[in-house]
């Protein structure tokens, strides 16, 4: 394999997802405009899918530390960008798992975006309600559990959120691999 060539595309969907994740935000649920979904994660899944799990972190990785390093908001980049690379990885990784055991087809790439969902939604619940939560209301003066209470927030804003999120993630990213399968499956096919 070309290590040239794969750490080209290893950096290069790095930076697409950068740009993706600082330019076309936007909120999905009314009353919540403070979760906001972008899609980067679609060159990370791209590269997850044609590199391996190992290159999709790496580009997971690089496009958060872009932002971190190049675009940082301060509090909510600081507490949320390390929630979203988990989160992230959860999903792209459940989906990579149900792909490796069968044939790579729509209706598995679907069924592993479901699950992946579903696991973005768990570990994103417990987060929030660990992790963010508690660090809003001490840096960034947001307290949730006052405001809105926790159960609230929870059940009402982050679980439909990134359920939204999770179908709407999965359903673009499949849509881009499978529509560019032969030239992606061409790329791999050079790097290997």
């Amino acid at each position: 394999m070309n290590k040239t060539r794969h750490l080209t595309i290893i950096a290069l969907l790095s930076a697409i997802s950068f740009v993706l994740m600082i330019f076309p935000q936007f909120p999905i649920l009314p009353g919540a405009s403070f979760l906001k979904i972008d899609f980067s994660i679609v060159p990370v899944l791209l590269g997850t899918l044609l590199l391996g799990l190992k290159q999709g972190y790496t580009i997971l990785i690089l496009r958060s530390v872009l932002k971190l390093l190049l675009n940082n908001e301060g509090p909510g980049d600081l507490i949320g960008i390390p929630m979203n690379i988990m989160g992230m990885a959860v999903f792209m990784t459940i989906i990579v798992l149900v792909m490796r055991r069968t044939k790579l087809s729509k209706g598995q790439f679907m069924w592993g975006s479901v699950l992946g969902t579903i696991g973005l939604t768990l570990v994103m619940v417990i987060l929030n309600y660990i992790y963010a939560v508690p660090l809003y209301a001490i840096f960034a003066n947001f307290d949730i559990k006052a405001t809105i209470g926790m159960g609230r927030y929870l059940l009402w804003m982050v679980v439909p959120f990134n359920l939204i999120e999770g179908i709407l993630l999965g359903v673009v990213s499949g849509a881009v691999f499978f529509s560019f399968q032969r030239v992606l499956s061409s790329m791999h096919s050079q790097l290997n």
